[in-house]
C-alpha cells in the first residue's frame, strides 16, 4: 500500500488552510503515530463508492485510543487507558503542526522540559474532588477511570462521548463523568468543544478551592512566555497580556508564538453559562495553560475554601468549553465574536 496514501484522501469539505504542512521533529514523530490508523482509514474509502460524500470528521478506533482525521488528515488520538486520567496527544493544529508538548508521552522534542509529567498535552482534571488529588499523578492520587465509549459520530462536526469514573487511590468511587467532545474545522482553524458533566456517586461532591485545575492543555515548548526556545505571548478578554494573565478573570485567553515556519495559537472560551464565569486562568509562563473555576483562594486571595463548589447528592454540575487552535495572532474583538457564538450554541 501506498505509505503516503493518507495525503490524498478524499473530501469535498475545505480544509482550514491550503499552505503546506510545517514540517519539525516533533511533528514528525506524532505523523507517525496515526499513519496506521490513516492508512485504515483510506483502505476503507476505497471500497465505497465515489460518488458517496466523505463527512469532514472521521474516528477511528483502536486498542486503547480514538484517532480523530478532520478533512481526511490527522487531527488528534484521544487516549483512555495508557495513563491515570485520559488525554489528547497529538493535536495538530493549521497546516499539521503539533501544538502541544510531546513528552512525557514521547522524548526528543526540541527545547521540552520534563517537568509536570501529570500535565499531559490536552486534559480535563482537578486536584481537590472531596479532598482527593486528580490533578497530579502516582501513589495517593486519584484517577480518572475510562467506563465506556458512549457514542462516536462522524459528520461536519464530530462527537465522542465517554464516561469515566473518578476513583480516589483507596478504590473509593467519588463521582462518575459523562465527557462530550466535538471537533470541527472552521474559517478561523480547528475546533474542540468540551462538555463536563459530574455527578455525585455517593453524597454531596465537593469541588474545592485550588489553583490545580481543571481544563487545560500543555502548550508546545516555542508558544512558551519563558524558556530557552520560548516565542509566545498571550492575552485576555479582560486586556491582560502575557504574565498579567495568571490567575486573573477572563472568558477566554489566547496564545500564540511561532511553530516551525508558522505563527500558530490556541484560544480556549469559557461558556458563559458555565459556574463563576468568567473563570479564573491557571495561565503559566512555561507553557500550562488551564480554565479554573475553583481557585478564589490562590488566584485573589480569599479565605481558604472560598472557591468551594458543592454538588448534592443527586445533581449534576456542568462546565463547556470550547478550544480553537489558529493560525496567526488573532484580534480580540474577533475572539469576542467567536466567545459571543459559543454562548448562543445549544450543548
Amino acid at each position: 500500500r501506498d505509505p503516503f496514501a493518507w495525503h490524498r484522501i478524499r473530501t469535498p469539505v475545505r480544509r482550514a488552510h491550503s499552505r503546506p504542512p510545517t514540517r519539525t521533529k516533533g511533528n514528525r514523530i506524532v505523523n507517525h503515530a496515526l499513519l496506521a490508523a490513516v492508512l485504515a482509514l483510506s483502505a476503507q474509502q476505497e471500497a465505497q463508492d465515489d460518488a458517496a460524500p466523505q463527512p469532514s470528521v472521521l474516528f477511528v478506533q483502536a486498542k486503547g485510543v480514538v484517532h480523530v482525521l478532520l478533512g481526511g488528515e490527522p487531527f488528534t488520538t484521544y487516549h483512555y487507558a495508557d495513563g491515570a486520567k485520559p488525554y489528547f496527544y497529538p493535536v495538530l493544529g493549521p497546516g499539521g503542526a503539533s501544538m502541544t508538548r510531546g513528552w512525557p508521552m514521547v522524548e526528543g522534542g526540541t527545547g521540552e522540559d520534563h517537568d509536570h509529567p501529570h500535565q499531559r498535552s490536552l486534559w480535563y482534571a482537578h486536584g481537590d474532588v472531596n479532598g482527593h488529588d486528580f490533578w497530579a499523578e502516582g501513589e495517593g492520587h486519584g484517577r480518572i477511570e475510562h467506563r465506556a465509549i458512549d457514542t462516536v459520530k462522524a459528520g461536519a462536526t464530530g462527537l465522542l462521548r465517554v464516561k469515566n469514573d473518578w476513583v480516589a487511590a483507596d478504590g473509593t468511587l467519588i463521582c462518575t463523568e459523562l465527557r462530550t467532545m466535538q471537533f470541527r474545522a472552521t474559517d478561523a482553524g480547528r475546533e474542540i468543544d468540551f462538555t463536563i458533566e459530574l455527578t455525585p456517586a455517593s453524597g454531596d461532591l465537593r469541588l474545592g478551592d485550588t489553583k490545580e485545575g481543571s481544563m487545560a492543555i500543555r502548550l508546545a515548548p516555542t508558544l512558551r512566555l519563558d524558556g530557552p526556545v520560548a516565542a509566545g505571548h498571550c492575552k485576555n478578554s479582560a486586556g491582560h497580556t502575557d504574565g498579567e494573565c495568571w490567575g486573573k478573570r477572563a472568558a477566554w485567553v489566547d496564545y500564540w508564538g511561532p511553530i516551525g515556519d508558522r505563527t500558530l495559537g490556541v484560544a480556549m472560551f469559557d461558556h458563559p453559562k458555565n459556574r463563576n464565569h468568567p473563570t479564573w486562568w491557571h495561565a503559566r509562563n512555561y507553557g500550562l495553560f488551564a480554565a479554573n473555576p475553583f481557585g478564589a483562594h490562590d488566584f485573589e486571595g480569599q479565605p481558604r475554601g472560598a472557591g468551594d463548589q458543592v454538588v448534592p447528592a443527586g445533581e449534576t454540575i456542568t462546565f463547556r468549553y470550547r478550544l480553537l487552535f489558529h493560525e496567526g495572532e488573532v484580534d480580540a474583538r474577533v475572539l469576542d465574536e467567536r466567545l459571543s457564538e459559543f454562548g448562543e450554541e445549544s450543548p
